[in-house]
């Protein structure tokens, strides 16, 4: 039986008993396993670790724990400067890919001007690979889709309520430098491109043709955007969700 004393760090202790947040505690092991896997049997989505620290030594996730050894292991949350131990640092401005639970969340990160995949029917293999293969971040309400070997960057988002929830999110990644509204389409996630109005006329209500002079369409969906009462209510809530981060 190895003997194994064990502590988790910072934000990290959200998916712990509320007994053992915070302290130290002596898990049972015996039989030889991956340092991931033995964390992940706790309930850690790996995406979340950002340190391993094995007698005071930085691992990598494939770090083997043996069942007649002694070892004191220190797990810290993941930060905006992860080890390389672990996985290689997050660009300064991430992508991300969303589960089907996160529909608002998508829209309101497109609105802010991130690249953002969403679809409402999204399975967890096809979640995994495309946060994999085109190194997006994982945003969920899964936490078994986190613990997939293929996601490399990824958060359990903690909020139930949108509006929480954006806030929690740019705050994490640290994304209020590279808010860049209305720029990307909230419909499809398709850039926007200013458009001429006589080639878009057959788009627009009548009313707004005659209001409006600047008008953006979508480089995906076609999806026509102008400066309408709906564009002043979108400025004034970005604001106030920068204000709260």
């Amino acid at each position: 039986m190895a003997q194994i004393t064990l502590k988790f760090y910072g934000e990290i202790n959200f998916f712990l008993p509320q007994s053992h947040r915070g302290h130290t505690y002596q898990p049972l092991l015996n039989y030889k396993t991956s340092i991931k896997d033995f964390i992940e049997a706790l309930g850690i989505p790996h995406p979340e670790i950002g340190e391993l620290l094995v007698n005071n030594q930085a691992v990598g996730f494939d770090y083997q724990l043996l069942e007649d050894q002694a070892y004191s292991i220190a797990v810290y949350a993941r930060t905006l400067k992860d080890s390389t131990q672990l996985r290689p640092p997050l660009i300064d401005k991430p992508r991300f890919i969303l589960d089907t639970h996160l529909g608002r969340l998508a829209n309101l990160l497109r609105m802010m001007g991130f690249d953002t995949l969403y679809r409402n029917d999204y399975p967890d293999d096809e979640l995994a690979y495309v946060s994999h293969h085109e190194q997006r971040v994982l945003l969920t309400r899964d936490i078994g889709v986190l613990k997939r070997s293929l996601v490399i960057y990824g958060r359990f988002i903690r909020e139930t309520n949108p509006h929480k929830q954006i806030v929690e999110v740019l705050h994490a990644f640290n994304l209020l430098p590279h808010i860049s509204p209305f720029k990307r389409c909230i419909k499809c996630n398709g850039m926007l491109n200013p458009v001429k109005k006589d080639e878009i006329i057959n788009l627009i209500p009548e009313n707004s043709a005659r209001h409006f002079e600047i008008f953006h369409q979508c480089t995906t969906c076609n999806q026509v955007y102008w400066k309408g009462s709906h564009y002043d209510k979108m400025q004034s809530y970005i604001e106030a969700v920068i204000n709260l981060t």
